[in-house]
Parts: structure tokens; C-alpha cells; sequence
């Protein structure tokens, strides 16, 4: 049995008279990716919010004394200087800005595909950039106003995550699998300098370059290495202890180097041979860019600007959104709902909705709360990067992290709740580069974690619900970004959680390269794709027993009092099963133009009784369904 998903597909609107109640903008937040000095400033720029603006803080005065926006770009990780002139590199589309930082005035110069990754200013001055998805270098002369590309730094890679030059070679950072690519300038030739015995590392995320001394970070191993330009054969390795994974700033100050790590979010710095921890701001910071001017270290984070005291080996800091750049509404990437707030999750927090008094308030997170899965008094995260396990109350406080995954897994992607056996499931996708998902067992009264890999042979996992000690899993065809699928076509399985045994194992629809949800709902499994097709499962056997057309995108499904539902971030729907053949798809609310980071988001509230979504970036209540 097929099912289609004609493009004109159509859902009737249904009999329902929901109310829709807005309860303002879902998540809020001040976040950066990226700075540069220029001058007594630091510049720096928001990202998952719109539009996004550039701010230049002061770090005597402790403000944000100049601010304005870009007119396109959905953020920035990349920013370079040259004299007096900044240069921003953004992504979704990939346009170059140039900002006059003695006026404060900008004008986009050059466009690089969608993503510019990576930006680096020449000695001549010229400048060059990285990008994704071609994993292409490019220059821009900003004297002539020409650019020139260099193409793929290596055929099949998608990523030059970083990228330095000097006089005569572009140095490119590349990924999923690392590559140190050393491009003549005026030639166009290239050769790896990246040692064969680092080759089994993700990323050369990080550059930085001074004189011929030349530092690369290398994910997802902490590693460091000091390469002389002159002599590229033989890097210093430096390697960070306590398990750190990224290289995340890397500084050269004369003979010292500056780097900050991730997930401890630890300061260090080389000199003589030796590496030295300087401090910590907080557990998981996330250092942007380290300044060094003399005696003075500071750092620009995540959503702060931190002066570090050698002395005390202390950090004060000063928080952007209080120093002028304020929160604006950014694109949630999950939601959950408890007796007394809802959740909403976005970068580097979690905006909490007191049910109680409608206000909203934030919660600070080193990291993005994929999953949130509410379990009596407790609410458990499931948190990229590194798959990390957290859990804090309804209210926000108590946040704490509890464990990690592992397995070389880095994002999660779904999550349940088996209350028959105080189990918490979620499901995973692998880091950059790297196959196998995962489905993970969490026991909350024991503590144990069961991760168990490859239960969906190379696929990442998309989707996880369970029921009756039995957890239903819908793979992804695409294990991870950078990689290209091995399979033709996703599946779905039931795992049976005591034996940790696979029962059963189904392509449901043909050709389906996701299963982007999950759900048992009277006797039934459903499950949707990332095309818009919904199947109707028998739970025992995964014989594909009705079909329906959704629309044409991925959705995500929910359980309520009233019934079955689910959004496609374009409306509400309610599914309807019927006695015989196909079940019946109406339209509950429309004209939701959800702007989300990720999944479609819809969850039940506590008692059953209600939906709640995003429509554009605000938090909506759907009541008054039957």
C-alpha cells in the first residue's frame, strides 16, 4: 500500500471553534556567535533573532553605546576588520556587510552563497571567507569592489569552518572530516597540511594566525596544534585536558596563546611549552573571541562580556542584554507544558510562561534545549551540543546537569516519558561526519543510561514514543550534517525496552527519507514524514494499515483530551480515526507562519484540555477543542 502526498494537497477545515490566545513572543534572548575589537570597541552581533543588529560595546563604560540592524541575515559567525572598517559575514542568505565603524553605517558588499561560516582579513588587504554548504573559499577586494572564488577547499566536504591568510596562502579550516587546506593565493594550487594522524577528527574549527605562527582547534578531541608557516610538517600538539571537546577562541599574543574550551568552558593559555587553566567564567561558557591588550584579558561569551583578573583568577562580567542590546524575539526550537508554566527552548536558555500571572521569564542554558520532557515535578533536558542530559523545576530554577550520552552523539531530537517504568527515552542524531543514532534509556529511579546505537541501522533517529514497555522509533535517512544517506529510504521499529531486542522493522512508506513523528493513539501507531504522508501502523507488527496526506512538510503530533493532533509550523490539524479506511484530516487553526528553529512544535497542556504552539515567534493557547 502507498500513499502519496500530492503538492496541491488540501486539508478541509474542520467544526471545531477553537479560541487562539496569544501569550506573547515564545522565547526571547540577547545571543552572539562572534566578535571583534575595532579600536576601544568590541563589536559583536545577534543571531536567531530579526532583524539582527549589531551592537559595539564599551568595555569602560560597561554599555552598548552604538546599535543597529542588518536588513537580511538570520545571524553571524563570522566578523574580521580592516583599519576601521568591520566586515560581518551571515548567514541564511550568505551576505558580506561592511561597516564603517567611525560613522556606524553598513552596506552589504559581496554575497557568498547561503552561509558564510568563516571570515579573515589578507595583509594587502583584502578579504576571505568560508562557506557552507559548497565548503568553497572566496575573496573580496574591497578596494575594486571584485571577488574572486577558489572553490571547494577539498572535493566532497561541506564546511571551511575557519580561515586565516597571510601574504601568499589561504589556510582553510575544513569539515566533516578535518582538513588543514593551505590555498595559494595567486595561484589558485592547494595541499592538506593537516598531519594523516589527525585524521579522524571532525573539524579544524578554529584559526588563528600572527606573523608565521599558526594555532588550529581540532573537534572533537580538544586539540590544539601550533604549526610554523614556514615549516608546516611538524605542529606543537597541545592537548587540553578533563575531557574538552572544542577549541572554541583561539588568541595569539606574542609568545603566548589564548584559547577557550567547550563543554567546561575553561580559559587556558600556552607559554614555554605548557598549557595553564586561567579560570572559568561559568560551567559550559562559550568563548567567542579572547581580546589580550597587555595586562588586560577579556572575553566576549555567549551573552556577556567577561574581564578576567589574573591575580584572583576571577571573572566579572557584564551581561549585553542589560549593557543595550535587549532581547528580542528569536525562533524557539522546543516547547513543553506543566501544571503552572510552558516551556519555551531557543539559544542559550529556556523562556518560562507563568500560567499564573502570564508574565515570562528567562533561564540561562550553556547549550539548546532540543527536547523538553516534564515528569511530575521535575522537567528533563535533553541538550545540544554534545547530547547532554539536564534537568530543573517548572519555574526554571534547580537547573542542573546530570549526565551525557556519548557515543558520539550530539543532538537530540525527540523524547517520552514511559511512566510504567520511570524510564526517560530520547532519541539522537550523531555528531558532524559520523553515523548511527541513538535511542537512550534514561531510568530516573536508578539512574542507569542505556544508550543503545544503531537501532535503526544507518539512520539518525527522528522521532521516539513508547507504550506498554515498548519504544516506537522513526529514523532519518540523513545520519548526520555532512554526511550523505546510506539507505534509500527511512524506516520506522519497535524496540521492546526489557529485552533490548528489535521486534519489528518497516520501510511504512516508499521512499520516506524521515519520520519526523510518533504516536500511539487508541490501538494505532501514526506516524508522519518529512514530505507531508501520514501512516497508520498496527503497533504489533508495523503492517501499514491506512494512509492519509498531511500536506507537504514535516509535522509533529500531540495527544489532548479531544483527540489526536498535530502541526506542520503552517496550521493545526486534528486527525480522526475512522472504522474503516483512511482516517479523516481537518484543519483546527490556520495561518500559524511559525517561525521555528528546527521541528514543528505543539504540545498538551498538563490537564489535556488545551494545545499550544508558535505562531510567527509568539506562544499561542488553543482552547475550546472537542
Amino acid at each position: 500500500m502507498s500513499v502519496s502526498a500530492p503538492a496541491d494537497a488540501t486539508i478541509p477545515v474542520g467544526t471545531e471553534t477553537p479560541t487562539v490566545t496569544s501569550l506573547g513572543p515564545a522565547s526571547a534572548v540577547t545571543s552572539t556567535s562572534v566578535a571583534e575589537q575595532v579600536g576601544d570597541r568590541i563589536w559583536t552581533i545577534t543571531s536567531g533573532v530579526a532583524p539582527v543588529q549589531v551592537g559595539a560595546f564599551d568595555p569602560v563604560g560597561k554599555t552598548v553605546d552604538r546599535k543597529f540592524s542588518l536588513p537580511t541575515g538570520a545571524g553571524a559567525w563570522a566578523m574580521t576588520h580592516i583599519g576601521t572598517d568591520l566586515y560581518i559575514g551571515l548567514y541564511t542568505p550568505g551576505d558580506v556587510y561592511k561597516v564603517d565603524t567611525t560613522t556606524g553605517t553598513a552596506a552589504k558588499v559581496a554575497q557568498f552563497g547561503s552561509f558564510v561560516w568563516s571570515i579573515a582579513a589578507t595583509p594587502d588587504g583584502k578579504i576571505v571567507a568560508g562557506t557552507y554548504p559548497d565548503g568553497a573559499v572566496h575573496e573580496y577586494d574591497p578596494a575594486t569592489g571584485a571577488t574572486r572564488s577558489y572553490g571547494a577547499a577539498i572535493a566532497g566536504e561541506q564546511y571551511v569552518r575557519s580561515i586565516a591568510a597571510d601574504a601568499t596562502t589561504i589556510y582553510a579550516g575544513v569539515g566533516t572530516k578535518a582538513h588543514l587546506i593551505a590555498i595559494d593565493r595567486a595561484t589558485g594550487d592547494r595541499r592538506d597540511v593537516l598531519p594523516a594522524k589527525y585524521a579522524d577528527r571532525t573539524f579544524v574549527a578554529t584559526l588563528a594566525l600572527d606573523g608565521t605562527k599558526l594555532a588550529a582547534g581540532l573537534s572533537p578531541t580538544g586539540t590544539m596544534l601550533v604549526f610554523d608557516t614556514t615549516d608546516l610538517s611538524n605542529p606543537v600538539e597541545v592537548q587540553t585536558p578533563g575531557g574538552d571537546q572544542y577549541v572554541t577562541a583561539i588568541t595569539l599574543s606574542g609568545a603566548d596563546v589564548y584559547l577557550g574550551t567547550r563543554p567546561s568552558g575553561t580559559l587556558y593559555r600556552y607559554r614555554d611549552n605548557a598549557l595553564t587553566r586561567l579560570g572559568s567564567p561559568y560551567d559550559g561558557a562559550y568563548f567567542n573571541r579572547i581580546f589580550v591588550e597587555g595586562s588586560t584579558i577579556r572575553a566576549e561569551l555567549t551573552s556577556q562580556v567577561v574581564d578576567f583578573d589574573e591575580a584572583s583568577g576571577t571573572f566579572s562580567g557584564t551581561d549585553l542584554g542589560q549593557a543595550g542590546l535587549p532581547p528580542a524575539p528569536e525562533q524557539p526550537m522546543a516547547i513543553a507544558a506543566t501544571p503552572t508554566s510552558v516551556l519555551v527552548s531557543g539559544k542559550a536558555g529556556i523562556q518560562v510562561h507563568d500560567l499564573a500571572t502570564g508574565a515570562s521569564t528567562r533561564t540561562f542554558l550553556p547549550g539548546e534545549a532540543k527536547t523538553m520532557t516534564p515528569v511530575g515535578r521535575q522537567v528533563y533536558l535533553g541538550v545540544y551540543t554534545l547530547a547532554r542530559l539536564w534537568q530543573m523545576e517548572p519555574d526554571g530554577t534547580g537547573l542542573h546537569e546530570f549526565g551525557r550520552i556519548g557515543n558520539e552523539q550530539t543532538r537530540p531530537t525527540d523524547a517520552a516519558y514511559d511512566a510504567r517504568s520511570q524510564t526517560w527515552l530520547l532519541s539522537t542524531e550523531p555528531d558532524y561526519g559520523k553515523y548511527d543514532g541513538t535511542l537512550v534509556e534514561q531510568h530516573l529511579d536508578t539512574g542507569q543510561l542505556e544508550v543503545h546505537r544503531g537501532v535503526l541501522p544507518h539512520q539518525s533517529v527522528r522521532s521516539v514514543t513508547t507504550a506498554d514497555g515498548i519504544a516506537y522509533l522513526g529514523g532519518a535517512t540523513r545520519n548526520s550534517l555532512g554526511t550523505d544517506p546510506i539507505l534509500p529510504e527511512a524506516t520506522v521499529v519497535a524496540f521492546d525496552q526489557r529485552r533490548n531486542q528489535v521486534l519489528w522493522e518497516t520501510a511504512a512508506l516508499a521512499g520516506a527519507q524521515s519520520y519526523s513523528a510518533v504516536a500511539q493513539y487508541r490501538g494505532r501507531l501514526y506516524v508522519t514524514t518529512d514530505d507531508g504522508r501520514l501512516a497508520v501502523l498496527d503497533p504489533r507488527t508495523g503492517t501499514l494499515v491506512a494512509g492519509a496526506t498531511l500536506g507537504t512538510s514535516q509535522s509533529r503530533l500531540t495527544i489532548a483530551r479531544s483527540g489526536l493532533y498535530g502541526t506542520d509550523s503552517k496550521r493545526v490539524f486534528k486527525i480522526t480515526p475512522t472504522t474503516t479506511g483512511a482516517p479523516t484530516v481537518s484543519t483546527v487553526v490556520d495561518g500559524l507562519a511559525s517561525q521555528i528553529y528546527g521541528y514543528p512544535l505543539i504540545t498538551t497542556s498538563h490537564d489535556g484540555a488545551a494545545l499550544y504552539t508558535i505562531k510567527g515567534r509568539d506562544l499561542v493557547r488553543i482552547g475550546g477543542l472537542r
